[in-house]
């Protein structure tokens, strides 16, 4: 992994030779994907061949991403309604509150318990998850998102590497709702919630996947693909690769039937086109996962320690 100067922020880049998952060499560049949000910069996305793995190649280092987040349309920072796609994504949030509460007491088979939220945005799964009963911390790298969470609802709520501080063998549940894509220390992290769960504990990972259909339609514009803030674009296999090595095991799946949708929005955004070619293209994707979850647009994994 080494690391240069490019513009516009003249900021250290990562330059990845092997898959961060499988760490084989069999990687080559894919696709060139555009920064859609802050700077238009090009990114290159390559794949391993071993377990299929995609990931931005050239990524801003650590020391600097956060200047790739300096945008009011970045909505899990900023909680703006501003817009068609954001007022959209704020009514189907609703929603999705309920069917994360649901998910989570389904698969942790608990009704309350001690749960961490990593990547809490402004802090609305925390609030949905203590009204039910749940004991929650949050976990979120950006100081503006966490002060809007404190403020809106009082929440426990720290900077990201409070992570390796926490005690051991202690959460009934650890969530990230379309976090681990944003993570530099993929493994570190990896290694250290494994640590912190609780006996029978599980960890709830959503992500965007590459192997769907609305994907397949929007190519180099897939908004999912989110160059430069996305680190890694995961498929089901690569997912399992990556627990696995980790002593962990998937032990289900569920689809996000609303992320098609949004994402189709965004992406048609980009390219100039319309809200109707979304609908249906976000359609046309949840109608492929219909037959196979695991071409969903997101998919959540259920995951636990291996016996």
């Amino acid at each position: 992994m080494t690391q240069t100067r490019t513009a516009p922020f003249m900021s250290l880049h990562v330059t990845y030779r092997h898959c961060p998952v499988c760490k084989s060499e069999s990687v080559k560049p894919v696709l060139s994907a555009k920064d859609h949000t802050v700077t238009q910069e090009q990114f290159t996305i390559s794949e391993c061949a071993e377990c299929s793995f995609r990931f931005t190649s050239d990524a801003p280092s650590q020391e600097v991403i956060h200047n790739y987040y300096k945008s009011s349309a970045y909505i899990s920072h900023t909680d703006t309604k501003k817009g068609l796609v954001n007022m959209i994504y704020h009514v189907a949030r609703f929603f999705t509150m309920m069917s994360k509460e649901k998910l989570v007491k389904k698969a942790s088979k608990r009704q309350v318990g001690m749960l961490l939220d990593i990547g809490s945005g402004t802090g609305t799964f925390l609030h949905t998850m203590e009204k039910a009963g749940w004991s929650v911390v949050g976990l979120e790298p950006d100081a503006e998102a966490r002060a809007l969470a404190v403020k809106k609802y009082n929440c426990d709520i720290y900077p990201s590497d409070e992570l390796f501080r926490l005690p051991d063998a202690t959460y009934s549940v650890v969530t990230m709702w379309h976090v681990l894509e944003h993570v530099h220390q993929l493994d570190e992290y990896i290694a250290r919630i494994k640590a912190i769960l609780a006996p029978q504990g599980k960890l709830i990972i959503a992500v965007p996947n590459y192997t769907s259909k609305d994907c397949a339609i929007y190519g180099a514009n897939w908004a999912a693909y989110d160059v430069p803030r996305h680190l890694y674009h995961f498929s089901p296999q690569s997912m399992r690769v990556l627990m696995q090595r980790h002593g962990l095991k998937v032990i289900g799946t569920k689809r996000m039937w609303l992320d098609s949708f949004y994402i189709a929005m965004l992406s048609e955004k980009y390219i100039g086109g319309n809200i109707f070619k979304a609908v249906w293209n976000g359609f046309r994707s949840n109608l492929n996962a219909l037959f196979n979850k695991e071409q969903c647009s997101s998919v959540v994994y259920i995951i636990e320690a291996e016996s």
